[in-house]
């Protein structure tokens, strides 16, 4: 009963976190701040739902299967999201977008030549 309410608990947790990331896309000003809402927040979205699919496969189904491959997809989406948001950061200031409010260091203006 137990790990029931955990798994619940982790599920809603990242399901929480997945709609945040959500509305932090809606809101944010411009593409840098929508970059970090849609990987870092939907990551930790993710990493609940996972850990909560982990629990159950294990303890509720009783399928290492299922959670070896449910591990599988949480570690790709580990290693690829920071990917991502850094080719996404890039594409943003090399076609021209800059953040609304002036940076205190830009290290993507080095990197450009700016």
């Amino acid at each position: 009963m137990l790990i029931r309410i955990i798994i619940d608990l982790l599920i809603v947790g990242g399901l929480v976190f997945a709609v945040a990331g959500t509305i932090g896309i809606l809101k944010m000003p411009d593409p840098f701040s929508r970059m970090q809402a849609a990987t870092c927040i939907s990551t930790m979205g993710v990493l609940g739902v996972a850990l909560g699919g982990i629990l159950y496969t294990i303890f509720v189904m009783h399928n290492s299967a299922a959670a070896i491959k449910i591990v599988a997809i949480a570690l790709m989406i580990l290693a690829t999201n920071p990917v991502g948001s850094h080719v996404i950061a890039k594409g943003a200031y090399s076609h021209g977008y800059r953040p609304k409010k002036k940076m205190d260091t830009d290290d993507l203006g080095r990197d450009f030549n700016e």
